[in-house]
């Protein structure tokens, strides 16, 4: 880590203010404690405030299935070597119905082409190929636009971009602060 985690004891939450920041935080996160990301972010109060709501938002408030979400953030934490976030979302992909092949396949950076066919539908691909494009190139060929939208409605299309998104701002942020201190973890670990 780069930067000392907060103590959510210090006179910084004295505040009443940052106080309700810190239960809004610790709120989400229950009953577990909270994690290195939070204690990292709350160095900025109304920083750690806004992603509390907006991550919180995209993790537990769309109609996504656990495995679409979970694919989307283990992709983006592969292909931007985000290990800390791979370590915390590929159990969460796996107890969405993901299998361990499926699980291996998505720790592959080269699984956008023909590789994980045999153990992620098509659907999982179709997710697969988009979150792939937003994260490597930001603008999303027509063709792997026009195979997500055989799969989803408008409003899944606007929750996984929006997951993508989210989880490319998550990754960076672990990765530059070293939060987590998993930069030096040369892959996923299955």
């Amino acid at each position: 880590m780069r930067l000392p985690y907060v103590d959510p004891k210090s006179p910084t939450f004295s505040s009443a203010e940052n106080a309700a920041i810190l239960s809004r935080v610790e709120a989400r996160r229950a009953p577990r404690p909270l994690q290195a990301l939070d204690l990292t972010l709350l160095h900025s109060p109304h920083v750690a405030d806004g992603w509390n709501s907006f991550l919180g938002a995209v993790r537990t408030k769309t109609s996504l299935a656990d495995d679409v979400r979970e694919i989307a953030i283990c992709r983006v934490a592969v292909i931007n070597e985000a290990w800390y976030e791979w370590g915390h979302h590929a159990p969460l992909a796996k107890a969405g119905g993901v299998s361990d092949e499926g699980i291996r396949a998505l720790g592959d950076k080269g699984l956008g082409g023909s590789a994980g066919k045999s153990v992620l539908s098509e659907k999982q691909m179709a997710v697969v190929r988009y979150t792939d494009e937003m994260t490597n190139n930001v603008k999303v060929p027509d063709d792997v636009f026009v195979e997500l939208k055989k799969h989803f409605s408008e409003q899944e299309i606007v929750e996984i971009t929006a997951t993508v998104a989210a989880y490319n701002c998550v990754s960076r942020f672990l990765v530059a602060l070293d939060v987590g201190e998993k930069n030096s973890v040369k892959g996923p670990e299955f």
